[in-house]
């Protein structure tokens, strides 16, 4: 994991820490984090990897610094790699979490 995730995973842990059914895994290269099981945002060099309704993906990736999630040669539908400067403030890390949380309460737990 590089500087810039450690402390991008600093930043995520206090708004994560505190949600029901969340937990921690190391994916990636990384840490992501979870809601009931469900992969949710993580650190992706620098960036921040958000889990967003499939259906939405299009729309999503219009998003202000939003990018298509490809770290395997194939962009994942369904994910937003939110680049660093739309993750700068607090308030905007929070917006984006809270974005991704929401989608993953609606869910199966696994």
């Amino acid at each position: 994991m590089t500087e810039d995730d450690e402390k991008l995973v600093q930043r995520i842990r206090p708004y994560m820490k505190r949600r029901k059914g969340y937990s921690e895994k190391k994916m990636f290269g990384g840490l992501c984090f979870f809601i009931n099981g469900n992969m949710t945002v993580g650190p992706w060099k620098g960036s921040l990897i958000v889990r967003l309704a499939k259906e939405d993906h299009e729309q999503n990736q219009q998003l202000p610094h939003a990018t298509p999630m490809d770290i395997t040669g194939k962009v994942m539908k369904g994910w937003v790699k939110v680049e660093p400067p739309g993750i700068e403030s607090d308030d905007d890390l929070k917006a984006w979490i809270e974005r991704a949380v929401q989608f993953a309460r609606t869910l199966p737990a696994k």
